[in-house]
């Protein structure tokens, strides 16, 4: 039977497992809910000063309860939110007694990651940096601050309560203390844990899978099983027997397997999807300028890709076929078609993105050939999120914003992002007109928020030129060369040239 190692969140201590402990045990396994070093167990004034604590320390923590584990017993790491941190450190520097490290409701960092980047509440990165130096903690939070934290969905005010009279402050150097790792936390057997209230789920993790950055392949490694249960971020407390049994079931190598696609959206041509014959194209930087044959001055469309990426991804996003066919198309109605690089290369990197995006329009707009009153932004996938500037305060020029198969705001599990980049509570009554390109095999969680954009949009009174495309996934350029979808293109780049008066 397998030995449970329960490492809990920020601001919690062992006290947070104490039911799931007693179901675990009640089957025959062992389980222990770590208290980390200064961490408090049930509220009172923890044993070591925060000073003295940082990351390092809580990995040692847990490889001082693996050691007191008796040698022939399997080991399985459970990390909850914050507690991944160190419960992978510690199978990094004990793989051989680490038989699964379970992911619950928490993120996927590597070596060199602090888990202030992970961190949902944006709000603590600058508490944190008045939290008095390497001395500091960060004060735990309290009444309706956890939702901040994760989805308290499922919790009962008893429950909510206790997490007040229980928590502590958390050390600040455990936040800030890059995560040192040897090997890849992926050669080991893995489990995630996704608690659908909070925004995680199977579909979620399929989406990357087939339309996400490469580094995210690892979640169909032949090791990797997942499971969902329906609450919210705090299981142990919200669903205790439900999160044991399937602890239990993960310890047996149980869980859904999943795979990388076959085929579309994942298989990917190496072709536009229309036929679209060269323009003359200049590189300004981290811009390219798709001219057309006319004379100018020209109106002009900048086209935002979506990522995250990889800033070592080759062809960058500008070089592969959607933007060099979009850039060419455009250029080929009368229009420059402008395509960046941008740096979203992370999920807490749209701050970065959106001033590449700024200083990418501001070199299109500068060009004399280009007539800088009649500007389009064109926002394809995860890029949606940076059209929320735009779309919350326009500047004159700014004729159209358009959008394809896009994601209109962070899904809940995407707490780096801040919350600055939601087009769905900024688009408004100012808002300029946007062509919206929806694809109906989305993914489901860009399509909720496509429609909740649409009914605030509705509500605003912005017009939106809807196209829609019935049978195209998302990425459809490079996957679906139908009649359907050429037919689509076709007509937001029309709709979008029409607000240009083209």
């Amino acid at each position: 039977m397998a030995v449970f190692v329960l490492v809990s969140g920020p601001f919690t201590g062992g006290w947070l497992w104490r039911e799931v402990v007693t179901r675990l045990r009640e089957t025959g396994a062992e389980a222990y809910g770590v208290t980390l070093s200064g961490m408090a167990d049930g509220g009172e004034p923890p044993a070591v000063a925060a000073a003295d604590v940082d990351l390092e320390r809580h990995v040692e923590d847990v490889v001082r309860v693996i050691d007191g584990i008796g040698a022939d017993e399997e080991v399985v790491l459970v990390g909850h939110d914050y507690g991944i941190h160190p419960v992978l450190g510690a199978a990094d520097r004990r793989p051989e007694r680490c038989a699964r490290v379970v992911y619950l409701d928490a993120g996927m960092p590597g070596d060199g990651d602090t888990p202030l980047a992970l961190v949902p509440d944006a709000s603590v990165a600058e508490r944190a940096g008045g939290a008095g130096g390497a001395g500091g903690s960060v004060p735990a939070p309290s009444g309706g601050e956890w939702a901040r934290w994760g989805s308290t969905a499922g919790l009962s005010a008893a429950d909510l309560a206790r997490l007040d009279r229980m928590a502590v402050p958390q050390p600040l150097r455990t936040l800030t203390q890059p995560l040192r790792l040897r090997g890849n936390p992926f050669d080991r057997p893995v489990t995630g844990v996704l608690c659908t209230a909070n925004g995680s789920g199977i579909a979620m993790v399929e989406m990357l899978l087939a339309s996400g950055p490469p580094e995210f392949r690892v979640l169909a490694g032949p090791g990797v099983g997942f499971f969902e249960l329906d609450t919210g971020h705090w299981p142990m407390l919200s669903a205790p027997g439900p999160l044991a049994e399937v602890l239990l079931r993960a310890a047996a190598d149980e869980g859904r397997r999943l795979t990388v696609p076959d085929g579309p959206p994942s298989a990917r041509t190496e072709t536009f999807l229309l036929d679209v014959a060269e323009r003359p194209r200049e590189r300004r930087g981290t811009v390219d300028l798709h001219l057309p044959e006319a004379e100018g001055p020209w109106p002009a469309v900048l086209f935002v890709h979506g990522g995250p990426v990889s800033p070592d991804r080759r062809p960058t996003p500008r070089d592969s076929p959607t933007f060099l066919g979009y850039g060419a198309y455009l250029a080929g109605l009368g229009a420059v078609g402008a395509t960046l690089d941008h740096r979203l290369y992370g999920l807490d990197a749209y701050p970065n993105a959106a001033e590449d995006v700024a200083a990418a329009v501001e070199l299109v707009r500068a060009d004399p050939r280009v007539d800088g009153e009649r500007i389009a932004l064109w926002f394809l996938s995860a890029g949606g999120l940076l059209a929320a500037d735009w779309l919350a305060a326009p500047p004159p020029w700014l004729r159209c914003v358009a959008l394809t198969y896009p994601l209109l705001a962070a899904p809940p599990d995407w707490r780096a992002v801040p919350e600055r980049f939601r087009p769905v509570d900024a688009v408004g009554a100012s808002s300029p007109p946007v062509v919206l390109t929806r694809a109906g095999l989305e993914h489901p969680v860009f399509q909720a928020t496509v429609d909740a954009f649409l009914v605030a949009a509705g509500r605003a009174g912005v017009e939106v030129d809807l196209v829609d495309v019935p049978h195209a996934h998302h990425g459809f350029e490079t996957s679906d060369h139908t009649d359907e979808t050429r037919a689509a293109v076709a007509r937001a780049a029309r709709a979008v040239l029409a607000r240009l008066r083209v």
